[in-house]
């Protein structure tokens, strides 16, 4: 970590900037955020992480207006692709150094910030399945990722929804649900193209069989998720849920990170424009 701090003050001292590196503890990573996005000595901050990471720093530029610049050190570097940036971690400080400001979109659900995605249903029951092994590598997370899909394709969700999206109302029995900042590319994995369109992604999949979640998840994998027989999609700048028959503990997922839902009503709005993000130039 040392190495790759020094290689970072060193690509942007080199752009003309200053750079102050500071590793920070999971558990302190939010004060860390807050402290740095509340000083008016500083012109951006740069978050490196995986998505999660990302995410929480995303959330804290926004409620603050520092700009973002992201390094991709995670898994799966979802709103990395997403900004069009390397996926090496010792190519994007260059970019980011020699990068420029562009104003871009944020989601909330119920004023909890997100930058790629919230889902219920599948990715929630896979994330949850997931966490309950045990792993301590990227590598081993992916195969608790397998491990836990195996786990879903035989055990999926059936729940009912209603919702209102920007005025449109109905009443949906669904398997999976996910909302994203921005829609999903048409030939990609499930992250946005482009996240300054100014709109929401809303997909739904019905009450799927164990064969039916096995397609589906084969479409996710081959990038034709949108594509899909199963998924239903709308566009919209506000989607609210209720979950008219919740007699149990349910679970969402915003940006990777398992989440209980603690009523029967989620709020979603996108804000087109409001998070500044450094990109390549």
């Amino acid at each position: 970590m040392e190495t790759y701090g020094k290689r970072v003050e060193e690509v942007f001292r080199a752009a003309g900037h200053d750079m102050e590196i500071a590793v920070v503890a999971a558990s302190d990573i939010l004060q860390a955020l807050e402290t740095a996005c509340r000083r008016d000595d500083l012109d951006a901050i740069v978050a490196g992480g995986g998505d999660g990471t990302i995410s929480a720093a995303a959330g804290v530029a926004w409620r603050t207006g520092m700009p973002l610049g992201v390094i991709p050190a995670g898994t799966m570097n979802l709103f990395a692709r997403s900004l069009k940036l390397p996926l090496d971690i010792w190519k994007v400080p260059e970019v980011l150094a020699n990068g420029r400001l562009i104003d871009g979109d944020i989601g909330s659900a119920d004023g909890r910030a997100f930058v790629h995605q919230f889902s219920m249903g599948l990715h929630a029951r896979m994330v949850r399945y997931r966490e309950s092994y045990k792993f301590a590598s990227r590598a081993g997370k992916i195969g608790a990722s397998v491990r836990a899909a195996i786990g879903v394709i035989f055990n999926p969700p059936d729940f009912e929804i209603e919702f209102d999206a920007d005025g449109h109302r109905e009443l949906r029995h669904v398997s999976a649900i996910s909302v994203s900042n921005n829609h999903f590319g048409h030939a990609t994995l499930m992250y946005a193209d482009d996240v300054t369109a100014g709109h929401l992604g809303f997909y739904t999949a019905p009450p799927l069989s164990p064969a039916g979640v096995a397609k589906l998840v084969f479409d996710v994998l081959r990038g034709r998720f949108r594509a899909s027989p199963f998924i239903t999609e709308m566009s919209a700048l506000a989607v609210d849920l209720h979950f008219p028959k919740v007699d149990r503990k349910i679970n969402c997922v915003i940006d990777g990170e398992l989440l209980p839902i603690r009523r029967r009503d989620v709020a979603l709005r996108v804000h087109p424009g409001e998070l500044k993000l450094l990109v390549g130039a």
